[in-house]
């Protein structure tokens, strides 16, 4: 089935379209989130570049967002090349995954989703038709496309039954259409519940440095009409502390197959809270968000610009311009502080070295 029309029959679940291919003219298109929620752009380009700097400069984030939008940059790469041989086309298709691979280094559905299409861009080279490269190469990133939205709802559907009705669920940072291709993981989650008509309301946390809960994540709920409180986030202690959480889920950027988490910067506190006040932590991500390894120091933490921290959204400066900062945009959650972690082929517990691989392999 041609993925672009295979995407048309998931529109129920894409209220919110935060990207897609522009079939008529060979371009690609996102919403802005570093807009979000004052103003609602959407940006279009049909250079690869142009893509990298998108997924660099956060106006695209989220770990399957970046993998889907990474794909259709090589796409773009493929579809408006001048190359007239299948030789010159690779080589200007491995300048492209170089410049987006570079982008950010902790996301593993970027690597995972550019080392796809190019493994298709290089066996479709063997027959030698540079139209032939560039075609499958764009059917590769629309099924990549395809299947994250297949996936999002997969792990909705198998993250609402840990739900019960009239459940508050903490979450931090944003996991939700806009960090993915329209439907979301951890957010995903508690969209699919609300969709069944379970009566329940979210915490969110306002997610420093750049305010992921605090701006879009209330633009989400609010579209959705789910009810939330915002809280900032060194609150989740005493929100877990004073039961007004009954459970926290959260995304992730990169698992491995011994169940440690890298997600935004302060997802490690929220578990420690919820563990301390034996409340479940939930992760949630596709399985593609997962690194075939057991050694948590191959997960790389990106390091961003001091000026996130000392300034809110570089508009309003908070402290010295020449103070100190440390800025990882990534903590690791150990697994033993992990109650489950939902993907779109089930939920995985412990001993995760065990469930882990097991549900890669099915």
């Amino acid at each position: 089935m041609d993925p672009f029309k295979e995407l048309e029959s998931f529109e129920e679940y894409l209220k919110i379209k935060s990207l897609y291919w522009n079939t008529e003219k060979n371009s690609f298109v996102w919403l802005d989130t570093r807009l979000l929620p004052f103003e609602e752009v959407y940006r279009e380009t049909t250079d690869y570049r142009r893509v990298a700097k998108a997924i660099k400069d956060l106006e695209i984030r989220g770990a399957p967002a970046i993998g889907v939008s990474a794909a259709y940059g090589l796409a773009l790469a493929a579809l408006h090349s001048n190359a007239r041989t299948v030789e010159d086309l690779l080589r200007d298709l491995e300048e492209a995954d170089k410049t987006l691979r570079s982008t950010r280094p902790t996301a593993f559905n970027l690597f995972w989703a550019l080392d796809r299409v190019m493994g298709v861009a290089r066996k479709a080279a063997e027959r030698g038709d540079p139209d032939r490269v560039r075609s499958e190469v764009l059917l590769e990133a629309a099924r990549i496309h395809v299947e994250d939205v297949k996936s999002n709802i997969e792990i909705g559907r198998h993250g609402s039954k840990l739900i019960d009705n009239g459940d508050v669920i903490l979450t931090h940072c944003n996991t939700g259409a806009l960090a993915t291709s329209g439907f979301g993981t951890a957010l995903g989650v508690i969209r699919y519940a609300w969709y069944e008509g379970k009566k329940i309301k979210v915490i969110t946390t306002e997610t420093r440095p750049v305010l992921q809960g605090a701006r879009l994540n209330v633009w989400e709920l609010k579209k959705e009409g789910i009810p939330f409180t915002l809280i900032t986030d060194g609150m989740p202690g005493i929100v877990f502390r004073n039961g007004m959480a009954d459970m926290a889920i959260v995304g992730a950027d990169r698992i491995i197959l011994t169940g440690h988490t890298a997600n935004k910067i302060g997802t490690y506190m929220v578990a420690l809270a919820a563990h301390d006040n034996d409340k479940p932590f939930y992760v949630a991500a596709p399985t593609s968000t997962i690194q075939e390894t057991l050694n948590p120091d191959d997960i790389v933490i990106e390091i961003r610009d001091p000026d996130e921290v000392r300034t809110v959204l570089g508009k309003c400066r908070l402290t010295l311009p020449d103070v100190e900062v440390y800025n990882p945009s990534f903590d690791v959650t150990p697994p033993r502080y992990i109650t489950g972690i939902i993907t779109e082929k089930g939920i995985a517990y412990q001993p995760y070295t065990k469930t882990l691989p097991a549900l890669l392999k099915a």
